[in-house]
């Protein structure tokens, strides 16, 4: 779906997806909703692509992104917004800033989490860390272990919101460093198992927490067809809890949400926008007045 045919009809096109249990139906004054934005693979790019250009002309950029944001909290405050790591790295603007303009902007967007990715540490840890003062939205990674690092203490495995009466939880995931960063960026950073890890804090926020959608971003990447390796559909497959992957790493242009039937035969939803900035993912979860059974509708945007 086009931006521009977005705006005129901004309600989310497309058939319901009961996540779980038996929906039950009830009247549009009943029904409560939340609203996920993400992007992921940004890689620093913040100005829109020039029209000649062979892939996505015209497309991308902050200021447009913000716009469309803009216009989607205005349909519905409840609105949170993501992303799933790959912020640094694909332009002068991070060879030049090292990342300060990428975290002001994100700032002035209001996101409200991001996962890190592994062009994230491109500049070093001590590159990453330096720009933490610039980053007024939280930082997640359940599998990332930074006890021994700068960022120890600057990175949370999960972070919690209530909007309207729902208490949201939302973790991140990290793709193991060896073989795509050098020992000398990530330094003592500990890569975890990212299915154990994911499946720890999904149990901590639904049975600690007691959060009603529990979000994961991820940068393990959507799919590996011919390599054994973690990946957010068999991620998705493993969990009991999660409601919805939002991934990233790979690149992957989703034009709606995948959907995953998890341990307990419940569906989970795998999202992914590709990368640059191009596109936005939203996904709309729509609540009865017990917080049970969220049926969830899903798009991804071009900017």
């Amino acid at each position: 779906m086009k931006r521009r045919a977005f705006l005129k009809n901004t309600s989310v096109s497309g058939a319901y997806i009961g996540l779980g249990g038996i929906f039950i139906e009830s009247c549009a004054a009943e029904q409560r909703q939340v609203t996920i934005l993400h992007t992921n693979d940004v890689h620093s790019h913040i100005d829109p692509f020039p029209s000649n250009h062979s892939e996505y002309p015209n497309l991308g950029g902050v200021a447009r992104r913000a716009s469309l944001i803009e216009t989607i909290r205005k349909e519905n405050p409840n609105t949170l917004l993501f992303d799933a790591g790959d912020i640094f790295q694909g332009t002068p603007y991070f060879n030049f800033y090292g990342g300060e303009l990428e975290f002001k902007l994100m700032s002035m967007l209001k996101y409200d989490a991001v996962t890190i990715g592994n062009h994230d540490f491109d500049n070093g840890i001590e590159g990453l860390f330096a720009q933490i003062p610039n980053a007024e939205f939280a930082m997640l990674s359940a599998n990332y272990d930074f006890s021994n690092t700068l960022m120890d203490g600057q990175v949370a495995p999960y972070k919690t919101y209530t909007l309207d009466g729902i208490k949201i939880g939302v973790y991140g995931l990290g793709i193991k460093l060896d073989g795509l960063v050098t020992k000398k960026l990530f330094k003592e950073t500990k890569y975890l198992d990212p299915y154990e890890m994911a499946q720890d804090t999904e149990r901590i926020l639904k049975e600690n927490e007691a959060c009603d959608l529990i979000i994961c971003l991820s940068h393990i990447g959507y799919d590996y067809q011919t390599e054994d390796r973690p990946s957010d559909l068999k991620l998705a497959a493993l969990l009991n809890f999660t409601h919805l992957i939002i991934g990233g790493h790979t690149h992957t242009f989703l034009d709606k949400p995948t959907i995953v039937q998890n341990r307990k035969g419940l569906k989970t939803l795998v999202n992914q926008v590709g990368c640059y900035g191009v596109n936005l993912g939203r996904i709309d979860f729509y609540f009865d007045n017990r917080n049970t059974s969220p049926q969830a509708k899903g798009i991804s945007i071009s900017v």
